[in-house]
């Protein structure tokens, strides 16, 4: 056998140093982009199975946050011993973190009065409210872990106040997913931008498709609260049909492993482009009649803001979203009332009592109320001592939330806080309980809807939290 001649131009096909370049670039980058891929594409699996299931009461849920923590002792924990003992010493310690100087007891200023058959005590704040007690389950002995709005806001949302973590909301949408393909599973309408602001409804390590889609923001009108650009003067819906399945045939003809990234936007093109079939007529308002908009409060200057979020609400969630939330808030005075509690609760409870009936009531007559689970609440409850003259303090320690419809017994006060209403003592639920309790009325052990990432099995509640029965029918 002759020897090869190493100079010989026939030895081997020629190669210019930019071919050869391109080849062996070409080669460690897939090389590096299949392990970066592959692993992507295993985190972003949906769960194998459904073991996580448990028999569900509800099949949707709608969330109304009040931003800025109302105070329970002036709303729905009716306190006869603090009405009392206005101006005393508070005679137990006060917490040993407080968010400010606090001084002595403060009555509330407005009455209770009992509604009902079950004859729960409400404060005149919530007239309308009041009329469905019957249907509530009023979670009196709620409790957190952070007094700060910030920290206190995320944990409510993502069950962490230190770690981005998915919302609630995203959680929810990944173990149920939507009951309707032309809408998102998780819808946030005028959500807060301050304190986490999009960390409050992300979807952080889950799949991005799993996120929710927030309508429009707190600071500005709820009329604003809509899609935008659903229609497309440019190009047809069968045009816009043969671009998507372009990309598609694009992203399986390259040949990569299943990149997860990818894969969510094209699902969120695949999204968009359903949901211009729908989500125009729901955005609609003006398909309601004058008494329907009437029982949201829409027809009066004062209500029509949270009025339309709440009516949304219902027209989303009847349309099969999975997870609707919607939010109280604005620039200004929130439930925030460090001082001058008698006219920022006054103002505040007057915006959204009438929506918050009108939701309840209408949710009932259309049948939707079983399996349809309410919760209303906010991020910490306030003290029963005085912040300077006239104001309440931030209070993590004792408060209250509320759950109507979706499996809840009705018409009870579950859990209680101590005789001023300071301290959470009687079946005592933390955030993380509330959550647990939450998606167990939705179908899902929260001990298994597990997601792995980084090394580790995450879950709404982490470590932590137990379901409450005794809210449950």
């Amino acid at each position: 056998m002759p020897p090869i001649d190493t100079h010989s131009r026939d030895c081997c096909p020629a190669m210019s140093r930019r071919g050869m370049l391109r080849a062996s670039a070409a080669g460690f980058g897939w090389l590096a982009a299949q392990a970066l891929l592959a692993g992507e594409s295993a985190a972003a699996l949906p769960p194998a199975d459904a073991s996580y299931r448990v028999p569900a009461r509800a099949k949707r849920i709608i969330f109304m946050f009040m931003k800025g923590g109302p105070s329970q002792v002036d709303t729905f924990d009716y306190k006869p011993k603090l009405q009392a003992d206005d101006g005393k010493e508070l005679p137990f310690d006060k917490p040993r973190v407080q968010f400010a100087p606090t001084g002595n007891l403060l009555g509330s200023p407005w009455k209770f009065r009992q509604h009902g058959q079950s004859g729960i005590h409400v404060s005149e704040l919530f007239p309308h409210v009041a009329r469905h007690v019957d249907d509530i389950c009023f979670l009196n002995s709620c409790h957190g872990t952070n007094s700060a709005h910030g920290g206190a806001v995320l944990k409510l949302h993502t069950g962490s106040d230190t770690f981005v973590r998915p919302g609630m909301g995203a959680w929810v949408n990944y173990g149920l997913g939507t009951d309707n393909d032309n809408l998102p599973g998780f819808l946030t309408i005028c959500p807060t931008l301050a304190h986490g602001g999009l960390n409050n409804w992300n979807s952080a390590f889950l799949p991005a498709e799993y996120q929710g889609v927030p309508l429009g923001v707190a600071s500005r009108p709820a009329t604003e609260a809509r899609v935008k650009y659903m229609g497309n003067p440019r190009w047809s819906t069968a045009v816009q049909r043969r671009q998507l399945d372009f990309l598609s045939s694009l992203d399986g003809a390259a040949g990569l492993p299943a990149d997860g990234q990818l894969d969510a936007r094209l699902k969120s093109f695949e999204l968009a482009f359903r949901m211009q079939a729908e989500m125009p007529g729901l955005q609609d308002l003006s398909q309601e009649t004058p008494e329907t908009l009437a029982l949201y409060g829409i027809d009066e200057a004062r209500t029509e803001n949270f009025g339309r979020q709440c009516l949304m609400a219902r027209r989303f969630a009847e349309a099969g979203v999975r997870f609707v939330q919607v939010t109280h808030s604005d620039a200004k005075v929130q439930w925030d009332q460090h001082g001058d509690l008698l006219a920022g609760h006054t103002e505040k409870a007057s915006e959204v009592d009438k929506p918050i009936a009108g939701l309840l009531a209408d949710l009932k007559r259309r049948g939707l109320l079983d399996d349809t689970l309410v919760v209303w609440g906010g991020e910490f409850g306030r003290t029963p001592v005085a912040q300077g003259k006239d104001g309440r303090d931030h209070n993590p320690d004792g408060y209250t939330m509320w759950m109507a419809g979706g499996g809840v017994k009705g018409g009870q006060r579950y859990g209680a806080t101590d005789e001023y209403g300071y301290y959470a003592v009687e079946n005592r639920m933390h955030i993380h309980d509330v959550h647990a309790t939450m998606l167990w009325l939705l179908g899902i052990d929260h001990l298994k809807l597990t997601y792995r990432h980084a090394g580790r099995d995450f879950r709404l509640t982490d470590v932590a939290g137990h379901v409450h029965h005794g809210v449950m029918a």
